[in-house]
């Protein structure tokens, strides 16, 4: 009998609140970070500290971030050069992104000019200037967020962080 009312009454309430809990966590969980007008990408190859490979709608596309610039781990390393690009393929790798555009479209080599965001929000070329793998640096006309970037380099000098503890 006591078995009976357990599955006629408690399991299903159980469910019940079981759906509930996770209705709840979906309507009243953290909002979603709201992320710029842009290029949803999924990156498939980190080249070095500031360029990328992404797959954009079935389409790979090499990707330069805008208003930063790593030190070089392919054609010669630089001091920080290989820990640049290894923060860096840990930070994006397999990740998507939105991709934002500035004032140019691709630079002299082909490659895309793109701010990067993560889907929780962060700028992938501020996180990389702010924990020191890589400098800010103004390349007109493409200097929509010239000053976040450099306010994140006077940052990492400051604290002495990644390159500028070591270089």
């Amino acid at each position: 009998m006591l078995v009976t009312v357990i599955k006629r009454i408690v399991l299903p309430l159980v469910a019940l609140f079981s759906l509930i809990g996770v209705l709840a966590f979906f309507l009243l969980g953290p909002s979603k970070v709201a992320l710029p007008n842009g290029e949803d990408a999924r990156v498939v190859y980190v080249v070095d500290g500031d360029t990328i490979h992404v797959e954009i709608a079935g389409q790979t596309y090499r990707v330069r971030y805008i208003g930063i610039d790593a030190p070089e781990s392919t054609s010669e390393i630089e001091c920080f050069g290989r820990e640049a690009t290894d923060f860096n393929r840990a930070l994006v790798a397999g990740q998507r992104l939105r991709l934002e555009r500035d004032v140019n479209e691709t630079d002299r080599y082909g490659r895309l000019l793109r701010y990067a965001y993560l889907p929780d929000g962060r700028m992938v070329n501020e996180v990389l200037v702010r924990e020191g793998y890589a400098l800010a640096r103004s390349f007109p006309p493409d200097v929509k967020h010239q000053d976040r970037l450099r306010d994140a380099e006077r940052d990492a000098r400051q604290a002495r962080r990644g390159l500028w503890g070591k270089c």
